[in-house]
């Protein structure tokens, strides 16, 4: 599978992992660890930004504590209808720049937001889109947040790369390596039963 076609299979998803699924289950535990981690190390009037934000749950979370400036990035169209549809205040409130992360990232500036951080979505970007990683790393003013499915290195491929459902990739890599490698600052990291959690500090 090629990185067009990964990004395409999300454009279009339906059902399972669609923009609808994540309204469904709403905000979640990790949404409550993002925050946290997001008041401990930003102010809540920074803009935050939220990579492949779906319907918006975790987004709308922030916003429900306090969270002032936020916006998201979202490959799948469905995401705006369904976010105006259960997310109104964040529909409003918040800006969507609807895309892939390849194609809107490198058009913000440098340090423009306090916060960017990333659930289940980073996993997702093929080997072809890792000169995106480091637009990410420059973007970002305070913090860079990833929780990722990191997988097993037994896997085979470089980065390892499994397939959920026999259908759609995920590429594993250690975030708490690329990122530092960028030269962002690990404070934190959590292993999780699926995710790990890893909190980088931009130096400056």
């Amino acid at each position: 599978m090629n990185s067009d076609e990964v990004r395409r299979q999300w454009a279009d998803r339906t059902g399972e992992y669609s923009p609808e699924y994540y309204a469904y289950h709403g905000p979640n535990d990790t949404s409550e660890a993002v925050r946290a981690a997001l008041d401990r190390y930003v102010d809540r009037t920074d803009p935050v930004l939220e990579l492949g934000c779906s319907s918006g749950r975790h987004l709308a979370h922030l916003q429900d504590h306090g969270f002032e400036d936020l916006a998201g990035i979202e490959v799948n169209d469905e995401a705006v209808a369904v976010m105006a549809h259960t997310y109104p205040a964040l529909a409003t409130g918040a800006t969507l720049h609807t895309g892939t992360i390849e194609d809107v990232a490198p058009g913000f500036a440098d340090g423009q937001f306090g916060a960017v951080f990333s659930v289940e979505t980073l996993q997702h970007l093929h080997p072809d889109s890792a000169w995106v990683f480091p637009e990410l790393a420059r973007i970002a003013d305070g913090v860079l947040v990833t929780v990722e499915n990191e997988g097993d290195p037994s896997k085979s491929g470089d980065p390892p790369v499994s397939y959920v459902n026999d259908e759609f990739p995920l590429y594993h890599r250690d975030w708490g390596e690329v990122f530092t490698d960028l030269g962002l600052e690990e404070v934190a990291a959590r292993p999780g039963d699926r995710d790990t959690m890893r909190v980088f500090r931009v130096p400056g």
